[in-house]
């Protein structure tokens, strides 16, 4: 056996373990990497001023050289939403994936300026695709809850790896496009190396329900509802909409759909025949209006109460096209996601206020989840018959499961591991082990979108909002004492004294300062100006400020210090005098 042979490939995770998002999987062998998917997460609450979280991809950019290519499995955002990110910090030659997921991503890459940095290849059932010497990809469609999503095989110098990509086990899927499991079941009656499979619902006993399970409850709501149906669903359920669509047909209403994101995968999704209607169905806001109320239905975005999103907006009333009014219908097509629960039952409230009805709720069987739960893992592992398992794309109680249910199928507990993100984990045709770890932290994009925000930045930002800023502005002259009485402004802070008070007191604590600590900072110069170093001093003092307010107020605000300092004379040159500030000599 050469040495070839007895190497391993390595498997990098640097998104969606232990938590729900941002998913990004580095596969390596040698001098070669190739990623597989490199999505996205929505910020908490804590995180003000945030509008995308990403996996720290310190270890990408630094073996930059090594990238081949990019696998996509399908075009949800928690999978392809960071790739415009990541191309600003460096190249990826190619990016393979479904259609669907291909034609999303060329209009984000292009609204990023970055299209020119990679090459985009679509690809279809059953197609094979090399990156660099080491990989050999298989696309094998499967289903979930948007359309055109694949698992694959990666076939390595060490064996083939299988990855789900996400899934669950559609029997009658609103497409027509069936999981292929028959080409699953081959890969492994020739050997599956190892198996890479998605954890969300691991928890869950039995089946997941067909997405077509959704339409008679859907078409009750439509023959029930009497006034205006407001539906709103993840703009990528692509086979929820369709339903919808075909529904709005049945039941003679005309379409019109609010928020952008929703129109832009409607948009693709007609144009690739995965959608289905006439153009009349849909029209614009202006035309609907005049419609009867029992004629129309918006079709929308925000059913995890996104703060921008269009339902979001009508449900404050800051919609400029749309207000709820009695006898609407508001229909939430989905479950909230992890950490949505908040928004979500806000934006409830706010349109019950207004008069709408509003249908939502698990009970209500309006929507489906597009993850396989234990039963469908199970067939999975049992088509597959992988040697080794290692259970994604969950929190670390999903993955646990996960691995609970690959035991019972047979797969020992030596021959499986529970990682984080960063784990470097080796698989070699005897062994899977984890060997290192690479950085793995997170990458937070400013609302702005004009750079990223530090770990430094993100804690001021918390320390801001929860306990808010004192600014003192003061004036020392070159003796090193006050030129006028310090300003001491509050925002955001609550205190128990009298501003008043709380000015003099500072002021007391300047003066105190300047006057033992004045000659750390000033030197003199032969009866001259003496020598200050102003910025020094102005760190220090803030420093001292820092500790003797927050002591005094009992509450840990930002502390801001705004020095104002003399000018300083210049020597004479050319027979000119001129005059300079000395923060301006210190800078």
């Amino acid at each position: 056996m050469n040495n070839k042979e007895k190497s391993a490939v390595k498997i990098i995770p640097l998104g969606g373990l232990h938590e729900i998002g941002k998913n990004t999987c580095v596969f390596e062998y040698d001098d070669e990497i190739i990623l597989l998917d490199a999505g996205l997460a929505f910020p908490t609450d804590e995180m003000h001023g945030v509008n995308i979280v990403l996996p720290d991809m310190t270890y990408l950019r630094e073996n930059r050289h090594k990238i081949k290519g990019m696998i996509v499995t399908h075009g949800h955002e928690d999978h392809i939403g960071g790739i415009a990110f990541h191309l600003k910090q460096f190249e990826i030659p190619v990016i393979y994936g479904p259609r669907l997921a291909m034609t999303m991503l060329e209009g984000k890459l292009e609204e990023a300026g970055v299209r020119a940095h990679t090459e985009l290849r679509s690809v279809r059932p059953r197609d094979v695709v090399r990156l660099g010497s080491s990989f050999l990809v298989e696309f094998i469609r499967n289903t979930h809850s948007i359309a055109d999503s694949f698992t694959v095989a990666i076939h390595t110098p060490v064996g083939v790896i299988v990855h789900t990509g996400d899934f669950k086990i559609d029997h009658t899927p609103v497409d027509g496009e069936f999981f292929d499991l028959h080409r699953l079941a081959e890969h492994g009656e020739k050997g599956v190396l190892c198996l890479i499979s998605d954890s969300t619902n691991a928890e869950v006993p039995g089946h997941t329900p067909s997405e077509r399970s959704v339409y008679p409850n859907l078409d009750r709501i439509f023959s029930q509802a009497s006034g205006r149906l407001l539906i709103t669903t993840f703009a990528s359920s692509v086979h929820r909409i369709s339903m919808i669509l075909e529904l709005a047909k049945k039941h003679k209403r005309v379409v019109s759909v609010v928020g952008r994101s929703m129109l832009n995968v409607i948009a693709h999704a007609r144009n690739l025949g995965y959608i289905k209607c006439e153009d009349e169905l849909l029209q614009p806001l202006h035309v609907v209006r005049s419609l009867p109320d029992e004629q129309v239905l918006i079709l929308t975005t925000g059913s995890q109460g996104e703060p921008m999103s269009a339902l979001t907006r009508i449900s404050k009333g800051e919609h400029s096209q749309l207000r709820i009014r009695e006898g609407d219908t508001v229909v939430f097509s989905a479950n909230p996601i992890p950490g949505n629960t908040i928004a979500v039952v806000n934006t409830i409230d706010r349109l019950m206020m207004q008069g709408a009805k509003v249908i939502y709720g698990k009970e209500k069987g309006i929507h489906v989840s597009g993850h396989g739960c234990q039963e469908d893992q199970k067939l999975i592992l049992a088509l597959t018959k992988p040697k080794f398992f290692l259970p994604v794309h969950g929190e670390y109680r999903m993955l646990v499961k996960h691995a609970e249910t690959a035991q019972s199928m047979g797969i020992p507990p030596e021959n499986m591991v529970i990682i984080r993100n960063g784990d470097v984990v080796e698989v070699s045709q005897d062994s899977i082990q984890i060997a290192g770890k690479v950085p793995s932290g997170i990458e937070l994009v400013d609302t702005s979108g004009s750079g990223m925000v530090s770990g430094t930045v993100l804690k001021e930002r918390q320390q801001l909002a929860e306990e808010g800023i004192v600014t003192v502005a003061a004036a020392v002259d070159w003796h090193g004492k006050l030129m006028t009485k310090p300003e001491v402004h509050l925002r955001g802070v609550a205190i128990s004294i009298e501003r008043s008070l709380l000015q003099k007191w500072v002021q007391e604590r300047i003066e105190n300062f300047l006057h033992y600590r004045w000659s750390d900072f000033a030197q003199a110069a032969n009866g001259e100006q003496p020598e200050v170093d102003w910025l020094g001093l102005q760190g220090q003092l803030e420093r001292e400020l820092y500790r003797e307010i927050r002591r005094e107020l009992q509450c840990q605000p930002s502390i801001t210090l705004l020095l104002q300092t003399p000018d300083e004379p210049v020597k004479v040159t050319d027979g000119r005098r001129r005059r300079r500030t000395a923060t301006q000599v210190a800078s």
